[in-house]
């Protein structure tokens, strides 16, 4: 997720997503999701690099318990 109140207009999270999830608003000057499922959780290049701190990921532990559940209601 990205925090409204942080997020500035710096770009570097946008240079440092390799798959197209985020991209930059001009008129805003400032990051926004643009292609949510392309997010790679974890992998949180994108929310090391910004100095904003306006980036943030769900807790590695309680994102596997709520895949494992889901996962589990499948089948």
């Amino acid at each position: 997720t990205i925090d409204p109140e942080k997020r500035g207009g710096c770009r570097t999270c946008v240079e440092f997503c390799k798959n197209g999830v985020l991209e930059f608003d001009e008129q805003a000057n400032k990051a926004r999701v643009r292609s949510p499922y392309n997010c790679v959780v974890e992998y949180s290049t994108c929310g090391r690099f910004c100095q904003a701190g306006a980036i943030g990921f769900p807790d590695a532990t309680v994102f596997g318990a709520l895949i494992g559940a889901l996962l589990k209601e499948r089948t």
